[in-house]
């Protein structure tokens, strides 16, 4: 019954785990590449965590929002208000010095209050008053004479419904030109197509030095982080209300577009550079709603405003009034008027601090992936959870560290959370697996070693795997063999009960196994009544030998009790046959080949070697020397300062040239303490000197000291005595000669 083992522990687990992190790993790639809502929600959020942590500093810029608010309300009346008023906001910002006006309104439909309407609507009015009120002009009229005195921007915003020319084409050469350029190739298939444009009336627009799009589109979690500069409106190119006020600031120039093979990557207006995404978008870095941006428009009409908050300054008119829901959620407010995003835009291109994430970004963030999964995956089955985990930690703080620093000092937009969720995916799908590869080989090492070593042991070499090395390694241990005297006799007397004899032989084997596992011994395999076991493999044991010593005291002690249970059974009237067991043991220590040893087919974990050889013929001459233990020179030479040993004889065992010095092990350290023991061990070391210097007289005489001296210390020696006895009768008969080494040939095993 040997060990079976695996064939590599742990190997096949380290293989596949590794193979599941790379699976899990291409998995990650396909994910990214794709990128699904969930991943680019999660990658914005973490973009807006950066800006809320670090807001763009509020600067001073020449950009004012004069705002429909609840003031203005309150002093001219609920919106929409008539375009007269609208008119003299315009003329009052241009004679307080405002450089270039924009709207975030959208005139689209006649005034309901205009002159011209109220003669309209009102049936009741008399033919003379509907002739004064035609005679006067329209409200849009007014409006448009004050856009054409100032230098306005109007609002226009679009509906967005896919491209579709024919929906397009109907209203398509109503729409104004805005000057503009190209540099580089035809920017028109990489920008946002918005099929329906929602214009001002005509007068209004016609009036206008600009038109500029108001169109802002959130992303799918409705937080607006992006906002196209550039876009194609029924088939004409526009920008955005933010870059057009900019461009009639500063002289109504064309604008230009700039495109590489990888789409637009900016636009030149007002004569500054702004860097774009491929479709013409751009990623403004927020700050937190200022009102020190706002201008009341009530303030304006009533004079209050100081002059000096509007002369030279671009205007952007909108609202924050709470009853007309212009409110947008950006990164750093859930609720900001989208008349300010525009003037933060506007800040933005003045300041150049746009956010900017390269078109590299997504290359980098997945090679860094592949680089630092391949480290997790080739680390965490090396170094175990604890440092793995350690290394983990490092890697997503340092991704995350770097993605921070990026955006702080360079305003780059590095996504970390990709990264750092794979590496933690993986990191947790290694360390899962590690830590049920690990299991299973525990549960392996356990199963192959739990009846064959101790329980701490086991534990320790579950915890240790890397002590047990298969496939056969040299190493010194400690061999012990076992053997019952007369086992044919007692095996012969349950020949009617083989019951009997199988309980007999598990009860004794139980007996001589614990003494092996209390003392951490390895059962190498059981033969019949014999035990073969070692010490100091699978596990280091500094101490093998002498531990192998106390579990042979320790078998002598459990076989005389299982023999006393036994008689009393019997005398107690039990019909099982009575046989005194008596056991013989061999301990041997030297270098061994310990390992997996056997076919393809079955392998067990053993040891070979002539250590193992030896020791197996020690054991076989406990019976003719009549000493239940006996041990090889190498054992006693390593355990007699310890346990109470005695030489008893150098033999040249069957199978053997060399001699061995053979030891008969008599107690533990009690024994060795004794006196009597003493006496007995000097008396017997000058009986074997005068014995091998063939003064047989002299050897005579210390044989008779010998047998008092052994019987007060409790060890028969009726055996030994009878050999020396009759070898030198036969020795005095029949002279060795003076070349005789003193070395006995056994003839037994």
């Amino acid at each position: 019954m040997g060990i079976r083992l695996f064939r590599s522990p742990g190997s096949v687990g380290v293989a596949f785990a590794r193979l599941i992190g790379l699976g899990l790993l291409a998995l990650l790639i396909t994910l990214r590449i794709a990128d699904p809502l969930f991943m680019s929600t999660i990658r914005n959020q973490s973009f807006d965590l950066y800006q809320r942590l670090n807001p763009r500093p509020q600067l001073k810029q020449p950009i004012v929002v004069v705002d429909i608010d609840e003031y203005s309300l309150d002093q001219l009346g609920q919106w929409p208000w008539p375009r007269s008023v609208v008119a003299r906001l315009v003329d009052r910002l241009t004679a307080m010095g405002a450089i270039a006006i924009g709207f975030d309104i959208v005139f689209a439909e006649p005034d309901r209050l205009s002159p011209d309407r109220i003669a309209e609507d009102n049936e009741a009015l008399s033919p003379e008053a509907k002739a004064s009120l035609l005679a006067l002009p329209s409200n849009e009229d007014l409006l448009a004479d004050a856009i054409r005195r100032s230098r306005v921007v109007v609002g226009e915003t679009s509906v967005r419904h896919g491209d579709n020319a024919e929906l397009a084409a109907a209203s398509a050469d109503d729409i104004p030109e805005v000057p503009h350029a190209s540099l580089g190739a035809d920017p028109t298939p990489y920008l946002l197509k918005f099929p329906r444009l929602v214009q001002n009336l005509k007068v209004i627009s016609d009036a206008a030095a600009g038109h500029g799009m108001f169109t802002v589109e959130p992303d799918p979690d409705g937080i607006f982080r992006r906002m196209p500069l550039v876009m194609m409106a029924e088939g004409k190119m526009r920008l955005g209300l933010s870059a057009e006020v900019l461009r009639i600031a500063t002289g109504g120039q064309a604008f230009a577009t700039r495109t590489d093979d990888a789409g637009i990557s900016g636009i030149v207006v007002g004569g500054v550079f702004v860097p774009t995404d491929g479709s013409g978008k751009v990623h403004p870095w927020f700050n937190a709603s200022d009102r020190s941006r706002y201008v009341s428009a009530g303030s304006i009409l009533d004079g209050t405003a100081p002059v000096k908050t509007i002369a030279g300054h671009m205007v952007l008119i909108g609202t924050s009034a709470v009853g007309l829901e212009d409110f947008r959620a950006t990164p750093v407010a859930a609720f900001m008027p989208g008349v300010e995003i525009h003037a933060q835009i506007v800040e933005n291109i003045l300041a150049q601090q746009f956010l900017f994430r390269p078109n590299y970004a997504i290359g980098m963030e997945i090679v860094i992936v592949v680089l630092l999964g391949l480290i997790i995956i080739w680390l965490v089955p090396r170094t175990g959870a604890v440092y793995s985990f350690a290394a983990a930690v490092a890697v997503i703080l340092i991704v995350t560290g770097g993605s921070l620093w990026a955006f702080n000092a360079e305003r780059l937009l590095i996504d970390a959370t990709f990264p750092a969720g794979a590496i933690a995916a993986i990191f947790i799908v290694m360390a899962t697996a590690n830590y049920i590869r690990e299991e299973q080989q525990k549960r392996q090492i356990r199963s192959a070693f739990g009846q064959y070593l101790s329980p701490a042991l086991v534990d320790r070499l579950a915890d240790n795997p890397n002590q047990l090395v298969l496939g056969g390694e040299t190493r010194d241990l400690t061999l012990l063999f076992t053997d019952v005297r007369g086992f044919t006799t007692i095996s012969e007397s349950y020949k009617s009960n083989p019951q009997g004899l199988t309980r007999l032989m598990n009860n004794f084997l139980t007996a001589l196994s614990k003494a092996i596992l209390d003392r951490d011994g390895t059962i190498d395999k059981y033969m019949g009544d014999a035990i073969m076991a070692f010490w100091n493999a699978p596990v280091d044991l500094d101490d093998h030998a002498l531990r192998a010593c106390y579990a042979a005291v320790d078998m002598i002690r459990r076989v005389d009790e299982l023999n006393v249970s036994r008689r009393e059974a019997v005398q107690g009237g039990s019909d099982e046959p009575y046989h005194e067991i008596n056991v013989g043991i061999g301990i041997n220590t030297g270098q061994c080949v310990v390992g997996n040893m056997g076919s393809d087919m079955r392998f067990d974990y053993t040891a070979l070697g002539d250590t193992v050889n030896l020791a197996s013929r020690l054991e076989g001459q406990s019976k003719p020397y009549g000493v239940p233990i006996i041990l090889g020179d190498n054992t006693a030479s390593v355990v007699s300062s310890v346990v109470a040993t005695m030489e008893i004889d150098q033999i040249r065992v069957k199978g053997k040239h060399e001699p061995e010095r053979i030891h008969a092990l008599l107690g533990l350290e009690d024994m060795l303490a004794n006196s009597d023991f003493v006496a007995l061990h000097e008396v017997n070391q000058r009986m074997l000197t005068s014995y091998r210097q063939q003064s047989w007289q002299a050897a005579l005489s210390a044989l008779d000291e010998i047998g008092p001296l052994a019987e007060q210390v409790g060890f028969g020696v009726k055996e030994y005595l009878s050999i020396y006895r009759a070898r030198i009768a036969d020795f005095m008969a029949n002279p060795p000669g003076d070349n005789w080494d003193g070395v006995y040939t056994a003839a037994s095993k």
